[in-house]
């Protein structure tokens, strides 16, 4: 999809150089990749302590019976 962007050359620049980018495009696309891994990262965040988990629960033990079911087949 073609987009015309008016985006500031001083900033398209220092990121072409920082991030060793050949060009705009590449420069654009790494930064919004970033962006949305970023946000990602920060929409899982906020879900930080709103999970409810067991002090009980043995993990050790479910991987052991893991193991046990996954060899009878």
């Amino acid at each position: 999809m073609a987009t015309n962007l008016a985006i500031d050359d001083r900033l398209i620049d220092e990121a072409r150089r920082i991030g060793h980018h050949k060009t705009k495009k590449e420069a654009v696309n790494a930064a919004l990749d970033e962006y949305i891994r970023w946000r990602k990262q920060v929409q899982i965040l906020d879900h930080f302590g709103t999970i409810d988990f067991d002090p009980n629960y043995d993990y050790k033990k479910m991987r052991s019976l893991d193991r046990i079911a996954a060899d009878r087949k």
